[in-house]
């Protein structure tokens, strides 16, 4: 294991021109970058405020909770109605007709299939197959006889065909064309290749040259004069953003603590010293006496009206009474358990055999 450390990375020493380039830049772009980022923390802190308290719970009010409804109360009810009407009115009757039509029907069809595929195997075996098997000796026969005739016809128009026409068209290729063509190739290719090389000396020295010329000793310098510019306005504008950060966290510290003690604190002393003992107040010289005075005046409520029924039920009674007279009353049935609520013990019996 290496103990020592890695040496820092090498930077390469800067030129005068981009230090005097550095410090300006970075003055600039610090007065215009630190009021855009305030500005921007602001923007920030009020949209996630207006984020949180507005546009949250008015996108849940108006998007979120109506889509719920929706699909709880209107889609999923009409879903499953639809769904069971979709089993009653297709599946059932689907698998009825499959299971009792077509299912006896397929065994039919393929029964008679069978019996067809039966015949037609004991046709191509018996007549097709001997009949096919005649027909292709005898044209094998006609063939064989045709091939010979036409294999000496061929023989000789080919043998003409090679002295009358072969012959005189190689010869001519070998001892006229060839050479002709090569000369004429080789004339061609002697005066492209001459337009060529002028062709490339006029476009170098009118277009390549100039460009080289330009690329080299003007567009190169220019290019890295503008490269030092934009790598140290970039280098600038982020060291400015990072310090303007700091410097709209410190201002926003200072607001809040600002808010705080003018507002916040008054507010929390107001509700804390003066709001507290008042409500304390309230509570147990009003709020409690009005309570126990509410109960009571309930509770008296409940006995009158509890007075009232019953005097009203004893009303009924005796009208019921006077008109159809007492009530028949039961005839008292001997029990078996004793009619007192004396307790079994181990020394007394209620049975039928044992009862004293």
């Amino acid at each position: 294991m290496d103990l020592e450390k890695a040496p820092p990375p090498r930077q390469e020493p800067e030129g005068c021109l981009v230090v005097a380039i550095r410090i300006p830049v970075r003055i600039v772009v610090l007065l215009l970058v630190v009021p855009v980022r305030m500005v921007w923390d602001a923007l920030v802190v009020a949209g996630r405020v207006l984020w949180d308290a507005v546009l949250r719970p008015l996108g849940r009010a108006l998007f979120v909770w109506p889509f719920v409804a929706l699909w709880r109360y209107l889609l999923v009810p009409l879903g499953r109605a639809l769904a069971w009407l979709g089993n009653v009115l297709v599946v059932v009757p689907l698998v009825w007709l499959y299971r009792y039509v077509l299912t006896p029907l397929g065994h039919a069809c393929a029964w008679v299939g069978r019996g067809m595929a039966a015949g037609l195997v004991w046709l191509y075996a018996r007549v097709l197959a001997p009949f096919g098997r005649a027909v292709m000796w005898v044209l094998r026969g006609i063939g064989a006889v045709l091939a010979a005739v036409g294999l000496g016809v061929l023989g000789a128009l080919a043998w003409l065909g090679r002295y009358l026409f072969v012959v005189p068209a190689m010869w001519l290729y070998t001892w006229i064309l060839a050479p002709v063509g090569r000369a004429l190739a080789w004339t061609v290719q002697a005066v492209a290749t001459g337009i060529g090389v002028g062709l490339y000396w006029i476009l170098r020295v009118l277009f390549v040259l100039p460009a080289v010329g330009l690329w080299r000793w003007v567009l190169t310098p220019v290019g890295r004069v503008l490269a030092v510019v934009g790598r140290e306005i970039g280098d600038a504008v982020g060291h400015a953003w990072r310090i303007a950060g700091h410097v709209s966290r410190a201002v926003g510290r200072f607001l809040g603590t600002l808010f705080r003690w003018i507002f916040v604190e008054p507010v929390r002393w107001v509700y804390r010293t003066v709001l507290t003992p008042v409500g304390h107040v309230v509570r147990d010289v009003v709020l409690r006496p009005a309570a126990e005075a509410a109960r009571a005046v309930g509770r008296a409520t409940r006995q009158a009206l509890a007075s009232v029924r019953e005097s009203a039920r004893q009303a009924r009674a005796e009208m019921r009474r006077m008109l159809f007279g007492e009530p028949k009353q039961r005839e008292v049935v001997a029990r078996r358990e004793p009619p007192g609520r004396e307790t079994r013990t181990l020394g007394s019996s209620t049975t039928a055999l044992t009862k004293d």
